[in-house]
């Protein structure tokens, strides 16, 4: 009888000892399987045609400017490790905390005061470039990717195929679901407002001036990548024989914009907007005399486009609201929370939102 029980628990141990290998030998594989997927890579061709190595399975990513930024803290916010810029102070109100104590580590093209070391120091996967086309994008992608030794990307986007974008980076960030609601929302937004303005007619546009600097000289002119949404909804009076593409637009005269005379003017955060309606040489503008100038709401990004990225939506809605209400007909307070909770991560409060657009409608 000891003899059966012994041969028993023999059996038993054998048994137990046989599964418990076999369940770390599958503890290995696995984990071997994951690490083997964590270094697989995959090829991107990106928008000017480069072809660039990248991990298969993203999770660390860094922007290489401010509309890169915009567009990466909207889809993949959590796989950022830095930013371009930081945000302002009233901008914080609108931002989760975890975000705004991100690294600060500059942009290449603007201010151009990215710094490589900091920039490598945070160890993105990739560094992503988003926006127009310039014609060095090449070499200076190139650049970066030489002396970071990560590899950089750069994916076109423009107010009609910013949804295009999205779709890309859901593809490669893996943020599909994320990445495609935004991208119909872009979509739906541009299709609408293009639809809308076939209907109005281009006669039928109003005489719209965006206004910039501490005089309210500058002018965002017709050409300009800053200036895709008023040439879409409005008749952009400044029309110049050298658009500027720069954020402070190109400088004309207060006599200039009494020939322009628009119905409608636009100024930008920190212009004139609070002088001009008690100014007697503004007053000779038919908008000023009128009543129909509005100052372009700012946090955490100016809905004019500044930096043109996908801020300019919003800026899209609240145009077509103050110019077309009749043809457009928003909720204009709905639509910005929608917009701040999908592309800022944030619930808008009544109190933000009045805020924000104080002196943007009336």
């Amino acid at each position: 009888m000891k003899k059966k029980l012994l041969s028993l628990l023999l059996v038993l141990t054998l048994a137990i000892t046989s599964l418990v290998g076999c369940t770390s030998s599958n503890g290995d594989a696995k984990e071997k399987k994951e690490d083997k997927n964590a270094s697989k890579t995959i090829m991107f061709t990106d928008s000017v045609g480069r072809k660039v190595e990248i991990p298969a399975n993203i999770e660390k990513i860094a922007p290489s400017g401010s509309l890169a930024q915009i567009v990466l803290f909207s889809v993949a916010p959590d796989k950022l490790v830095g930013l371009s810029g930081d945000w302002t102070d009233d901008s914080k109100d609108y931002v989760d905390k975890k975000y705004t104590s991100l690294p600060v580590f500059g942009q290449f093209y603007g201010k151009g005061d990215l710094n490589m070391e900091a920039l490598a120091a945070a160890e993105p996967q990739v560094i992503i470039d988003i926006g127009e086309k310039k014609g060095s994008m090449k070499e200076d992608l190139d650049s970066i990717q030489e002396q970071t030794g990560i590899p950089t990307i750069f994916i076109e986007a423009t107010t009609a195929n910013m949804s295009e974008c999205y779709t890309k980076l859901g593809e490669i960030l893996n943020v599909e679901d994320n990445a495609k609601v935004l991208a119909d929302y872009c979509k739906t937004t541009y299709d609408t407002t293009v639809e809308t303005m076939k209907k109005i007619g281009d006669k039928n546009k109003v005489n719209l001036a965006y206004c910039v600097g501490d005089t309210g000289t500058n002018v965002i002119a017709e050409g300009s990548f800053h200036s895709e949404i008023i040439n879409i909804l409005a008749n952009n009076v400044a029309k110049l024989n050298d658009p500027s593409s720069k954020g402070n637009g190109n400088e004309v005269s207060l006599e200039q914009l009494y020939l322009w005379n628009p119905d409608v003017i636009v100024f930008a955060p920190q212009s004139i907007y609070s002088k001009v309606g008690s100014q007697t040489e503004w007053q000779k503008i038919s908008a000023i005399s009128s009543g129909k100038y509005y100052e372009a709401p700012s946090t955490p990004y100016n809905w004019m486009g500044f930096p043109p990225s996908v801020n300019r939506y919003m800026g899209m809605i609240w145009l077509s609201e103050i110019l077309y209400p009749e043809n457009f007909n928003y909720d204009l307070k709905e639509k910005t929370k929608e917009f701040y909770k999908l592309f800022y991560h944030v619930d808008l409060s009544d109190e933000q939102y009045s805020k924000l657009t104080k002196n943007a409608i009336k």
